[in-house]
């Protein structure tokens, strides 16, 4: 809901509109990019101008940002959004696709959430977490088997929360490497359009026959529930395995390769990572602030909105930088700093409001056991390229790293 009008002088001062920056300064690959603090420190809520022309804000201190999550005057269907980044897509976006619930709102929103919600239970939770800590395990014998010098991208980062996934969803064993193939393709970044667009009608078609698979016969995984004890229509349970894996499977995927990246460039913090087995769920909040793969979200005022002393008109567009907002130093003290001892209590790294991340559990649980597993393992691990010489996914919705090269000292 709308908070006090701030009391900086220049709350009001939104006659020049800003746009987004996109550009992040070279050897600087953890920060957001070059200009939001600016923009944060002179108009939190400012002016922008979107690609298409449409006029309409910017969002970047925490304040703004997370009051706008939380209020159902603003809406996330895509259909009533312009798109904030360069080269998007022209004309109106199409509504989200059936089971897509980032793009929905309530009602829609609400029923597919309750169905989903009472799926994550703490027995479920628990059962997952055991899996993540044999998977973990596997993949670093392997890793140690292979000998120094991987991909950790491919050897690891991507591999655990995929099969995580399978788990979750209810994946038969013989069928995992076929899913896992879809899915890699679809978040790989050398392959052609094409080859991604087929790997996505191959995975649609494949969540079609698990569907069917789990109408026939009862299994005890979140899809199988959903099969047995909701009114979904198979269309429906398609598109919200499809959601499952997408929300699930890149953004775990970056913040175990991408929060790797961070934790060799701050070698103190991973050595008290690695030595202190009771600072990793401590250690992941901050990592989630610090980072923000998840970095920017859009929503669109259903109705005027006052907010910090500005009206935000009914259909106009509000660009929200959860990155420049985990970055606020009106919340978080010195957050230009990786801390990982910090009580990063409140970030917005899986966002805030009835659209914060469903999964965030089972990806806490990840990341807990992920990095100072690997830390452990490898406590010699460092990169094997230079740090500017690592691939950034700087022009895509999940930033982190496209590969990370790393080696260690063989034992």
């Amino acid at each position: 809901m709308p908070h006090e009008p701030s009391a900086r002088p220049d709350a009001t001062d939104a006659t020049e509109p800003v746009t987004l920056s996109t550009q992040r300064t070279p050897g600087c690959p953890f920060d957001p990019p070059t200009g939001l603090a600016e923009v944060r420190e002179e108009r939190p809520l400012a002016r922008m101008t979107y690609p298409d022309g449409h006029v309409g804000w910017l969002a970047t201190g925490y304040s703004a940002v997370r009051s706008i999550l939380g209020d159902p005057r603003f809406s996330s269907r895509y259909e009533l959004m312009h798109y904030p980044f360069p080269g998007g897509p022209e004309g109106p976006l199409p509504p989200a696709p059936v089971g897509d619930m980032t793009g929905m709102d309530a009602p829609e929103h609400t029923r597919f959430r309750r169905l989903l919600m009472g799926k994550f239970t703490v027995r479920r939770m628990r059962l997952l977490t055991e899996r993540v800590e044999e998977i973990t395990a596997e993949h670093l014998d392997a890793m140690e088997r292979k000998g120094p010098g991987t991909d950790l991208v491919e050897a690891y980062a991507r591999p655990i929360p995929a099969l995580m996934i399978c788990e979750l969803l209810g994946v038969p064993y013989a069928d995992r490497e076929r899913f896992q193939q879809h899915a890699d393709t679809i978040m790989t970044q050398d392959v052609t359009p094409e080859e991604r667009y087929a790997a996505f009608v191959g995975l649609q078609e494949y969540m079609g026959e698990l569907v069917a698979a789990k109408r026939a016969t009862p299994t005890d995984d979140l899809l199988g529930d959903l099969a047995q004890d909701s009114d979904l229509t198979d269309e429906e349970l398609v598109g919200i395995g499809g959601f499952l894996l997408a929300a699930g499977l890149d953004t775990t995927a970056n913040m175990i390769a991408h929060g790797t990246f961070a934790l060799l460039a701050n070698l103190a913090q991973a050595e008290a990572l690695r030595t202190d087995p009771d600072l990793a769920p401590r250690a992941v909040e901050e990592l989630l602030r610090y980072l923000t793969v998840a970095h920017t979200t859009v929503k669109t005022a259903l109705e005027d909105v006052e907010l910090d002393g500005l009206t935000i008109a009914a259909g106009e567009t509000v660009t929200l930088s959860l990155e420049a907002a985990n970055r606020d130093p009106e919340k978080f003290p010195d957050p230009d700093v990786l801390d990982l001892r910090r009580a990063a209590t409140g970030h917005l790294g899986f966002g805030h409001g009835i659209h914060q991340c469903l999964g965030q559990q089972l990806a806490r649980v990840e990341l807990t056991v992920a990095l100072p597993a690997l830390l452990r393992r490898f406590p010699t691990l460092r990169l094997d390229v230079p740090a500017e010489e690592v691939p950034l996914r700087t022009d895509m919705n999940i930033y982190g790293v496209h590969r990370l090269p790393v080696t260690w000292d063989a034992s």
